[in-house]
């Protein structure tokens, strides 16, 4: 038994959501950070709304750049990860009789200020996102910085950091969530959970 794996078990089958910290050890985080390409600012795009033909760019909703990963051609830090977070799903699948076939992912940079205001990520026409998995790499990040993920719960608000490291997981299709803005440049690695194969662009 992997008991941070059980915990997150535990944690969606109770409350749509869980927060497993240091799901990835600080020298793995740091491998990401040195090879992991983040520094390549060519590769991102402007994050859009929507899906496919309905994408729009609207900074006035969301202000992050991406860019999507391949599995196969990632950089071996970043496959550390996804090689993990393919195990979590499989774990999953046996604990709570799900049935998730795939994963899409990419690397998400908010410059200084920006944000993502209240959304829910499956799409109101396509409902393949089951869950949403966010892997932080912000190093030494307090309070003060903000960035804060909030996940908006039935009976509460819930705020959480983006500390390296720190894995969050919840139901895409109940939490509503928006990233609050931040006064440094806050790093992550987003993806979706899917009950069906990734489009070959995600994969």
């Amino acid at each position: 038994m992997n008991p941070v794996f059980d915990a997150i078990a535990d944690g969606l089958a109770t409350n749509g959501y869980a927060v497993a910290d240091q799901f990835l050890s600080q020298p793995e985080v740091e491998a990401i950070h040195q090879g992991g390409g983040f520094g390549t600012d060519t590769d991102f795009k402007k994050a859009g709304i929507g899906n496919k033909q309905s994408l729009q760019i609207q900074e006035a909703i969301r202000g992050d750049y991406i860019k999507w990963l391949d599995r196969r051609e990632s950089p071996e830090a970043v496959r550390v990860y996804l090689q993990r977070l393919e195990e979590l799903i499989q774990y999953l699948n046996r604990a709570l009789f799900l049935s998730m076939k795939d994963f899409e992912v990419h690397m998400t940079v908010y410059p200084v200020g920006s944000f993502y205001k209240r959304h829910l990520d499956q799409f109101k026409k396509d409902d393949h996102r089951k869950l949403s998995v966010i892997l932080y790499l912000n190093n030494q990040w307090g309070e003060q910085h903000g960035g804060q993920l909030r996940m908006y719960l039935p009976d509460q608000t819930k705020d959480i950091l983006p500390l390296a490291g720190r894995l969050v997981i919840f139901r895409s299709d109940e939490i509503e969530h928006e990233v609050l803005p931040a006064t440094r440049e806050r790093l992550s690695i987003t993806g979706w959970v899917l009950d069906r194969l990734a489009e070959l662009k995600h994969i």
